[in-house]
């Protein structure tokens, strides 16, 4: 069961939303950043946006994927984000493995948080973008 399992903290790992123009349009990706000496294994990474937009609740399907390993100091791109949903919370479940231990955080870009005026530079990346650690 979910509570015998002990969840270590997550710690260098965080998530990035950054824009990217691809044949004259914007896109905009999400990544996984590993800024950890040591690998992540077993990744799985589940998604989803929630909110009220225009007085309606909205709700996206989740997307869950996985990824063997994600090597120390890299970064995977998890999934390309409709700009539909960037005014919407987007939510990123993780969890890992690093040896014998299971690793378990939730990121949420709130609301309105994915805007110019709260890019960063994005290591690994060497992109702007919004990220949270």
């Amino acid at each position: 069961m979910r509570k015998d399992i002990v969840f270590e903290k997550v710690v260098d790992v965080a998530m990035a939303v950054v824009p990217e123009e691809k044949n004259g349009i914007e896109e905009w990706h999400a990544y996984l950043l590993n800024l950890q000496p040591k690998n992540l294994e077993g990744l799985i990474v589940s998604s989803k946006g929630y909110g009220n937009l225009e007085g309606k609740d909205i709700r996206t399907s989740t997307l869950r994927q996985f990824f063997e390993n994600v090597s120390a100091n890299d970064f995977v791109k998890i999934e390309l984000i409709d700009q539909a949903v960037l005014p919407l919370n987007n939510e990123f479940w993780i969890s890992y493995w690093q040896g014998n231990k299971m690793f378990d955080k939730k990121f949420v870009f709130v609301s309105e948080s994915i805007i110019p005026g709260l890019f960063t530079d994005i290591p690994l990346l060497n992109k702007r973008g919004v990220m949270i650690r």
